[in-house]
């Protein structure tokens, strides 16, 4: 039956289908929930890490504690650290088959079309389920190039002096609370190496998927290209709705060296239970290049904005976004660069769609050092609203250290034409599949952008989204 109250823009909440398909919760190994050195000591033991890896996590407990939560971003009262289990181990060990990953898991990645994904058009896999890697595998052709692509906890073991050097440099504890948060308690994650002059023509792909209720995801990405390589990683994000909170606040940092270039996909399509708070870094060298293209569905918050530092002299940055919020959801994404280098260029475009009461907002840093003459950059928002109940914000933050620039910037907000809805009616079809037409046409620049599994992806999510009873 029609309920004649709800305004006729209403939609459910969408069934997401294979996304939201809990297996049972099954572990090995949990920890307590909340925040203690003693559970810091848990984590660390139960990984056998070296004693500078334990110090880490227990100076970043420390300064976690001394942080405030930014007072400037959306309400995350909601998120009670004493109620978040931060490490659940899974009942295997990493395996390097699919064969031999346990039933009840491999089936949830079967379902997310992972291991077909790896036969036809990746060159290497990571799959984590909870709080550690449970599948990983590369291409031998690729080993013998020299690259490195392993789980993090791994890396600390085999690669000690590189992770050393590099761990958490880009992103220190120190930069936000839950960059320290995340120094304390990562766990799994991806460690990507790619000597000088490679290729990685076939991309690389990570998912992350968590199963556990009221458990938080933390795991640690870290990036290294060498002068003159190139590659194209994937990382694909999901996990089951709940009715308590979950929590992601996973680490990025990716190393991008003279001449090489570095192109990072993203689609994160976490349940609406979930507080996404990710954060995202990148150093490019001299001529070198640096892509995103991010795809942010779900979460009842996001706080997510990958930066780039353009440090070396004509280096390059591209950002491609696209954030859908609906009913509930308060989505705070957008980007940062900074430039530094001199003939530095970049091209931020973001789009946003908002509907039945959701926030979108994009939040903005650019950034022109003293030294970066000559830097070109242009910034261009895209807002879409669905209804009058719905919210969209750009907040751009500029600042300008020299003369010898050029900059663009612009910003639209609008909503989908009544005429255009009636003309695709009047062509046959529904009022939802003529917005879900229109939305995915403006979403179209983005979607191309992506690897073609990912596109089909986020068509998908557009589509569950305007599933469900317009009356």
């Amino acid at each position: 039956m029609v309920d004649a109250k709800r305004p006729k823009t209403h939609v459910e909440d969408p069934d997401r289908g294979v996304y939201d398909i809990r297996d049972r919760f099954a572990y090995d190994y949990k920890t307590e929930s909340g925040l203690t050195p003693d559970i810091i000591r848990e984590i660390s033991a139960q990984k056998n890490e070296p004693k500078w890896m334990l110090d880490f996590r227990l100076r970043s407990l420390e300064i976690y504690h001394e942080l405030d939560v930014p007072p400037w971003g959306p309400d995350i009262s909601g998120l009670n650290m004493d109620e978040i289990v931060t490490y659940v181990r899974p009942r295997t060990d990493m395996k390097a088959s699919w064969d031999d990953v346990p039933q009840d898991i491999k089936d949830t990645f079967d379902r997310l079309g992972i291991p077909r994904a790896e036969e036809t058009s990746l060159a290497g896999v990571g799959a984590q389920y909870d709080s550690e890697v449970v599948y990983h595998n590369i291409r031998e052709e690729l080993v013998k190039q020299g690259v490195v692509y392993i789980d993090f906890e791994s890396a600390v073991q085999e690669y000690e002096e590189v992770i050393r050097k590099y761990f958490m440099t880009l992103v220190p504890p120190t930069d936000h609370k839950f960059a320290a948060l995340h120094g304390a308690v990562w766990s799994g994650g991806s460690f990507v190496y790619v000597p000088a002059g490679v290729q990685v023509d076939i991309p690389l792909q990570s998912y992350f998927r968590l199963n556990a209720p009221g458990a938080g995801q933390f795991e640690h990405t870290l990036i290294i290209i060498e002068e003159g390589a190139s590659c194209h990683f994937i990382e694909g994000c999901s996990a089951p709705r709940y009715n308590v909170a979950n929590l992601h606040a996973g680490c990025v940092e990716l190393f991008v060296a003279d001449n090489a270039s570095l192109r990072y996909s993203t689609i994160e399509n976490w349940s609406k239970n979930m507080y996404n708070l990710n954060t995202k870094r990148a150093v490019v060298g001299r001529n070198a290049r640096m892509e995103w293209v991010s795809g942010s569905f779900g979460s009842c918050v996001s706080m997510l904005y990958p930066m780039t530092i353009l440090r070396g002299d004509h280096s390059v940055c591209e950002f491609t976004g696209i954030t859908f919020a609906g009913e509930g959801q308060t989505l705070d994404t957008g980007s940062k660069v900074i430039h530094l280098g001199k003939g530095t260029t970049s091209n931020i475009n973001s789009k946003s769609i908002s509907k039945s009461g959701g926030a979108a907002i994009y939040r903005g840093l650019l950034r022109i050092g003293p030294q970066a003459t000559g830097a070109k950059s242009t910034v261009s928002c895209e807002s879409l609203m669905m209804d009058s109940e719905s919210r969209s914000d750009t907040i751009p933050d500029i600042i300008i250290e020299n003369d010898d620039i050029d900059l663009g910037h612009e910003a639209k907000i609008g909503r989908i034409s009544d005429e255009s809805i009636f003309y695709l009616m009047s062509r046959g079809l529904s009022e939802e599949e003529a917005k879900g037409m229109l939305v995915r046409g403006f979403a179209e620049p983005i979607s191309k952008e992506l690897p073609l599994e990912y596109a089909v992806e986020m068509n998908n999510l557009i589509r569950l989204e305007f599933e469900g009873s317009i009356g």
